[in-house]
Order: C-alpha cells, then sequence, then structure tokens
C-alpha cells in the first residue's frame, strides 16, 4: 500500500504495541506467573499503559511524520529489540 499511495500524499503506518494494561487482559495481569513472564521479558520491566501510545499515534497523525512511511513503530517497552 505505501508504495502505491505514496505519490498521493498518504501514509501507511503502524503502532506495534507491546504488553498492555488493558481490561481485556485483566485475568493476564492478575496471574502472576504470566504477569512475572512478561516484566521479566520487557527490558522496561513493566507493562505498558494506553497512554503510553499516545504521542507516537499523535506523532503519525501530525505533519511531523509526512515522510515516514511503511513503518511499523514498536512502542513495546524494548521487547522487539532483544527478540
Amino acid at each position: 500500500m505505501t508504495a502505491e499511495w505514496a505519490e498521493f500524499n498518504v501514509q501507511i503506518n503502524a503502532i506495534g504495541p507491546g504488553y498492555i494494561v488493558t481490561e481485556m487482559n485483566k485475568p493476564l495481569i492478575e496471574n502472576e506467573e504470566f504477569d512475572g513472564w512478561v516484566k521479566k521479558r520487557t527490558p522496561a520491566r513493566r507493562w505498558g499503559n494506553p497512554t503510553d501510545l499516545v504521542g507516537t499515534a499523535v506523532f503519525l497523525a501530525s505533519p511531523a511524520s509526512d515522510f515516514v512511511n511503511g513503518q511499523l513503530i514498536f512502542v513495546d517497552g524494548g521487547i522487539m529489540a532483544v527478540y
């Protein structure tokens, strides 16, 4: 899509979230074994919060990203950097 739409000033990008605290995955957060696994695996040693995604979303929606195209930006506390 990037190759087809870039000439029309349409940017195709995505956010790749890590483990984010949400109501849907509350049972996973409350599971001590899984919670520990997430924190051990994530270099930031914590779950992400929905607000951690805001800056990247605002950047991608703003003119600051007009020449950013075809990117997947990971907001994952560093997981992809080590795995």
